[in-house]
């Protein structure tokens, strides 16, 4: 399968149809196949395709739909005419999930018909367009409309409807529509109430008199008048000649010609009929109501924003908050929410730097008070020392015998302390020394080869 994609050309478009089956998601080839993805895309973006049924299914074969009359035999394209097929040498029918154009058993007869195969078909290989393929896992939706149930004409019996078409990705920027989706909605709502009047209307002139019903006698009156029952004439022509001179007399009066009139009392209600139907499904009309509804709204919807706002000022005032504070409230919110701007971040950098280099300042200076503090308790220290020293001759005893009974904190006595090192060792030092016992592993070890080879000397010389 990796095989076959490998040999397609990389799609352009893509759209989805809504179906009463779930999903079906299409990729379209429009650089290879330009007129038919345009005629589809065209017709979706219509909505030509709504409420179309599939028609036909063929189990292991195709499914096929696109036809608004839902017989298999309607259909029309975007150009007013069938068009030509597109065959590719890139794109073929070897696989389930291609979507394809029907025609009417032909070349080059494609109109808005389209089928999706359920396997390979290679027999419709140059025979017809194929312009999209089914992608995803939307295509287990196809295999279910391809499992229905079927009458004797490969039609089902209960037939899948398309919703709607989505269009994801347009290959084609330039397309613009006829008519929209709404407005051809509305269009076949106005037909269908045209046509129901219309039938309404004929029922109401072809309903006949039920004379078995009681009447008042107007009726039976009119009825004995509208039918006129011949008589055979009795009289005698060659006696009575005033009677003949009398019917012909009588003959000789126009008759009113009642064939010319009744067409014209037909042709009335059948006139304004067709001009209430041609006013009803006229596009232009439903175009104009459409844009006054939208018109009437967004002018309503304004109105209703601006007695919002009357309302809010009015509040406003009756709270005594006046409009200069308002600005300023606003303005503070509106900073707020918008955070510092440039100039103020750049002030609290400046300040930030200013305040480090002060700090940096003052340690440095109180690194340097306490480096002068050091330097000076270290001379104080060195000074009483040597004091210490020149006055250690000179001690008065009774002096210190007059501060003996006193504990006092100022002996000064360990500063004339001098520290000296025996340089000589003595017995003891050296005895100890003596008496440590070096053990060496490799000395060990040379002792034991050289008793192994002794032994192994004196085995030779036996031998």
């Amino acid at each position: 399968m990796s095989n076959l994609y490998s040999t397609e050309p990389t799609p352009t478009g893509k759209v989805v149809v809504d179906t009463t089956a779930g999903e079906i998601e299409i990729e379209l080839w429009g650089k290879e196949n330009p007129k038919a993805v345009r005629n589809f895309v065209q017709l979706a973006m219509e909505g030509y395709y709504d409420g179309v049924i599939f028609h036909r299914v063929v189990k292991g074969f195709i499914v096929q739909t696109g036809d608004p009359l839902g017989s298999g035999k309607g259909g029309e394209s975007i150009y007013g005419e069938p068009f030509q097929d597109e065959i590719h040498s890139r794109l073929k029918f070897n696989r389930r999930g291609l979507v394809g154009m029907a025609n009417n058993g032909k070349r080059h007869t494609n109109n808005s018909q389209w089928f999706i195969t359920l396997d390979r078909a290679d027999e419709l290989n140059g025979k017809h367009t194929l312009f999209g393929r089914i992608h995803g896992p939307t295509y287990y939706n196809v295999l279910n409309i391809g499992n229905l149930d079927v009458d004797g004409e490969e039609r089902p019996l209960v037939p899948p409807k398309i919703k709607g078409i989505r269009i994801i990705e347009n290959p084609f920027d330039d397309i613009v529509p006829r008519i929209t989706a709404a407005e051809k909605r509305a269009q076949q709502q106005a037909r269908l109430e045209a046509k129901v009047e219309m039938e309404k209307r004929e029922k109401r002139a072809r309903a006949k008199k039920n004379t078995g019903l009681l009447s008042f006698g107007e009726a039976e009156e009119e009825d004995a008048s509208a039918v006129s029952v011949k008589k055979k004439d009795m009289g005698r022509h060659d006696l009575v000649a005033s009677s003949s001179s009398t019917k012909e007399k009588k003959s000789k009066k126009p008759l009113p010609d009642l064939s010319e009139e009744t067409p014209k009392v037909d042709e009335q209600p059948k006139q304004r009929a067709s001009e209430r139907e041609r006013k009803a499904v006229d596009l232009k009309s439903i175009r104009e109501q459409h844009e006054r509804e939208r018109s009437g709204k967004s002018s309503s919807r304004k109105e209703d924003i601006e007695r919002m706002q009357e309302d809010l000022r009015m509040m406003k005032k009756q709270m005594g908050q006046d409009s200069d504070t308002d600005s300023e409230d606003e303005e503070q919110r509106r900073k707020r929410r918008r955070g510092p701007s440039a100039l103020e971040q750049e002030l609290a950098k400046y300040q930030n730097a200013r305040g480090r280099a002060a700090r940096e300042k003052w340690s440095a200076k109180d690194k340097r008070s306490k480096d002068d503090d050091l330097l000076r308790d270290l001379d104080l220290f060195s000074k009483k020392v040597m004091e210490a020293e020149a006055d250690e001759e000179a001690m008065d005893e009774n002096g210190d015998v007059a501060e003996a009974g006193l504990e006092v904190d100022d002996d000064v006595g360990w500063l004339r302390h001098s520290l000296k090192f025996e340089h000589e060792i003595s017995d003891e030092t050296r005895r100890a020394e003596d008496e440590y016992e070096v053990i060496d592993p490799r000395a060990k070890a040379r002792a034991v080869a050289a008793e192994d080879e002794r032994v192994t000397k004196a085995k030779r010389r036996r031998d």
